[in-house]
C-alpha cells in the first residue's frame, strides 16, 4: 500500500526522543579515562597541541561523534524497516546478519543495513556476502524456488554500481525508494527529524560543557606538571603501557 507521509511524521515523532535519550547517556556515563585509553597519543604530540583543553575536546569529540553515528544508523534501520512494514508487510529479520525480509513481485527481498556506503573493510563485506549466503540456504529449505535478491541498504549517500555480482547495494535515494516504493521518502523524512531538536539540543550542550570542565580539571591533575604543561610520557604510558 502507499507510503502516508503523516504516518512517518508520527513514527518520527514519537520515537525521535529514544536517539536523544541515548545521545545524553553517553555523555553523561562518559569517563575521562576511558577515551583516553581510545585514543592515539602521538597524533596529539605530533600536531604540537599544548592545552588540556584542546585535548579533552578532540578525543571527547571523536569518540561522541563515532558513537552516535553508530546510535542514528539504529534508529535509522528501525525507522527503515517500519516504512517499508506499512508499504509491503516487511518484518524485522529473524536470520542471523540480515536486518530485514519482504516480498515484492514475488521476490523475497533480504536486506543488511548499514548507515553509509564506506561502512566496512574488506573482510568485513566477506562476513556480510557470507550472511546473504546461509540466508539463501534458509530460505530455501522450505522453498526450493524462492527467488531471492540480497541488498546492503545504506541509508545515506551513493554508490552508482549497485550491481555488485552476489547482492546489490542501493544507498540514499535509491535504497529509501526501493523499501518504501516513493522516490521522495529520502528528502520526506528530514523535517520530522528535527521534531524539538532545539530544546534536546541546549539540554545536551549544558551537559557537554559540564563534562568538559569536569574533563579538563581531571586531566590537568593527572597528566600535567606543577608548571602547566603536559607530561606525555606520563600521558603515553598511561594509554599504551603494559
Amino acid at each position: 500500500m502507499p507510503l502516508l507521509i503523516n504516518d512517518v511524521i508520527q513514527y518520527v515523532e514519537e520515537n525521535i526522543s529514544s536517539f536523544h535519550e541515548k545521545r545524553l547517556n553517553k555523555i553523561e556515563t562518559l569517563k575521562l579515562k576511558e577515551v583516553l585509553q581510545k585514543k592515539n597519543p602521538y597524533l596529539f604530540k605530533a600536531k604540537n597541541i599544548q592545552t588540556a583543553s584542546e585535548i579533552i575536546k578532540g578525543i571527547v569529540d571523536a569518540y561522541l561523534s563515532s558513537s552516535e553515528e553508530a546510535m542514528f544508523g539504529d534508529w535509522l534501520e528501525g525507522l527503515a524497516i517500519f516504512i517499508n512494514e506499512k508499504v509491503y508487510g516487511g518484518k524485522k529479520s529473524g536470520i542471523n546478519g540480515i536486518d530485514l525480509e519482504f516480498d515484492n513481485q514475488s521476490v523475497r527481498n533480504i536486506v543488511s543495513i548499514k548507515s553509509g556506503p564506506n561502512w566496512g573493510n574488506s573482510s568485513q563485506i566477506e562476513k556480510m556476502e557470507n550472511n546473504f549466503k546461509t540466508a539463501i540456504k534458509t530460505l530455501r529449505t522450505s522453498n526450493s524456488n524462492l527467488q531471492i535478491r540480497c541488498v546492503n541498504g545504506c541509508c545515506y549517500g551513493k554508490d552508482n554500481n549497485p550491481d555488485k555480482g552476489t547482492y546489490f547495494k542501493y544507498c540514499g535515494q535509491r535504497f529509501w525508494e526501493f523499501i518504501g516504493g516513493n522516490e521522495n521518502i529520502y528528502i520526506d523524512i528530514i523535517e520530522p527529524l528535527g521534531h524539538k531538536a532545539k530544546e534536546r539540543n541546549e539540554n545536551y550542550s549544558k551537559q557537554y560543557s559540564g563534562k568538559i570542565n569536569i574533563f579538563v580539571k581531571e586531566f590537568i591533575e593527572s597528566f600535567c606538571d606543577k608548571n602547566g604543561s603536559i607530561e606525555w610520557e606520563k600521558l603515553v604510558k598511561y594509554n599504551s603501557g603494559k
